[in-house]
């Protein structure tokens, strides 16, 4: 386009070249006709000759300037064109251009309504159109920049991408954390101090035969790493990308269902090797009857036990699948308790054991599941019963503060270490495993009462010191009408 101009511009001052220079040739020529004809057909003298010359002379000289100034104002006119179609529209043009290079919006709407465009305004709007577009790409690709950068900012998982070198061209915070990287550094300094095998060539080049995938032990801390390679435009290797995940409470988990088993093996294997050794002395020897009744008594007290146990775990299956309907209603939390005491006077007599329950008379009625709690508060009570020595004192309190209904059951009897507070709701769990097994305990009663109180957004709390006693309270919610 530029160059047709130049083209158009040249042959403009050739053609005006051309019609002046062959003007005054022409004139010349018919001016020096007009003398010889003069002179020849004519018998002058010497002087008029050179009069006749020297008029001739001036009017060349008058042709020459009217020439000149006919040229000049061509030039003029020629210039003033050039400047309006040719220098404006680039000055323009260089314009635009620079506005186009800082990010700036150009007009055109002054070129859209002329009639007259020349090429170089074509040339400026097209500018203009590919600006609002390239502006118009710019932003599309800074919004999914910022997007997914915003992503990879709040994810739980940490994100490190490397080049080929190995350095770090990406990384979000949770990576940093999970990591523990304060730094920026190459892909060697990260990884060399957990002392695990991983060479970035292996997992570019050979990425179809080497594990993807390295799990680290540190700190209390299990972390998985996913390592992908990633490809540039001409599907050739351009780095590798790094997924961090803590899977801490998934190796926690997997660890408590590894020693639920174990435990649950270990406490159906006792009272059935305990079965079938008695079974196997009654059918092989001749035991009198004395013997049989106990060897009887005592097969029937592991049946008895093994029964319990497997109620327990399907109960807290149950629990846990929620397969269990909770029906939450309105009852009186003191009558429920004193219900509860008055059946469990038996027991106390039995070890000699004191007891008193106080409900106060403005406890409001509670909201939960009423076969739930009873569950909760016998079990509560019975372990108070088992680990309080003869001669000791049980003492319960019902009462209410703030929105919740409360249950205080205070014992005189061993105490629990404080070690082992914060463990006795996990399963199976026992802080005296010989005495609870000879009273029947499987270890489940405190673990199944936390999961009902759960259940009925109730809490309980416990607390205990060796050989002064335990104080267990456990507080519900009310509906107050």
């Amino acid at each position: 386009m530029v160059k047709s101009i130049q083209i158009k511009i040249v042959m403009v001052f050739m053609i005006l070249g051309i019609i002046i220079i062959t003007s005054l040739g022409l004139t010349f020529i018919h001016k020096l006709n007009a003398i010889n004809s003069q002179i020849m057909t004519t018998n002058m003298t010497t002087e008029a000759v050179q009069h006749l010359l020297t008029e001739q002379m001036h009017q060349i000289r008058q042709i020459i300037y009217v020439s000149l100034v006919i040229f000049t104002i061509l030039i003029f006119l020629l210039g003033a064109f050039i400047a309006k179609v040719v220098i404006k529209p680039i000055s323009r043009l260089i314009k635009s251009t620079e506005m186009i290079a800082k990010g700036e919006d150009i007009e055109i709407e002054h070129l859209s309504s002329s009639k007259n465009k020349t090429e170089i305004d074509e040339l400026v709007e097209a500018f203009s159109i590919m600006n609002t577009g390239l502006k118009e790409n710019l932003n599309e690709v800074t919004r999914q920049k910022k997007q997914i950068e915003t992503i990879l900012l709040h994810m739980t998982d940490g994100i490190v991408a490397f080049d080929m070198n190995g350095n770090v061209i990406h990384i979000n915070l949770a990576a940093k954390k999970l990591l523990n990287i304060t730094d920026e550094t190459d892909f060697e300094s990260i990884f060399e101090p957990f002392g695990v095998d991983i060479n970035l060539e292996k997992i570019i080049y050979l990425d179809d035969w080497t594990s993807s995938e390295k799990k680290l032990n540190f700190e209390n801390q299990a972390i998985n790493l996913f390592f992908a390679p990633f490809k540039n435009e001409n599907d050739r290797p351009a780095g590798v990308i790094v997924v961090v995940q803590d899977i801490t409470e998934q190796e926690k988990l997997d660890n408590m269902r590894k020693e639920f088993v174990a435990d649950v093996s270990h406490e159906l294997k006792t009272p059935i090797t305990s079965i079938m050794g008695y079974a196997d002395t009654l059918l092989d020897n001749d035991v009198d009857e004395a013997n049989q009744k106990r060897f009887l008594e005592r097969i029937s007290s592991e049946a008895k036990r093994m029964s319990k146990l497997v109620a327990d775990l399907l109960i807290l299956s149950k629990y846990d699948t929620a397969k269990i309907k909770i029906e939450k209603t309105e009852f009186d939390l003191g009558e429920l308790v004193k219900y509860i005491f008055e059946g469990q006077t038996i027991e106390m007599q039995k070890k000699s054991l004191t007891g008193e329950c106080y409900v106060t008379a403005d406890v409001p009625p509670v909201y939960a599941d009423k076969m739930g709690m009873e569950r909760v508060i016998i079990n509560v009570l019975s372990n108070a019963i088992k680990y309080t020595d003869e001669g000791g004192s049980i003492t319960v309190y019902v009462g209410f503060v703030y929105n919740d209904a409360y249950i205080k059951i205070k014992d005189t009897g061993r105490g629990i270490p404080e070690n082992d507070l914060a463990k006795i709701f996990e399963r199976f769990y026992r802080v005296d495993k010989d005495r609870a097994r000879e009273t029947g305990g499987t270890g489940l009663g405190l673990a199944i009462a936390k999961e009902i109180l759960d259940q009925n957004d109730s809490k309980i709390d416990i607390k205990s010191e060796v050989g002064k006693g335990t104080d267990v309270i456990i507080r519900i919610p009310t509906k107050i009408k």
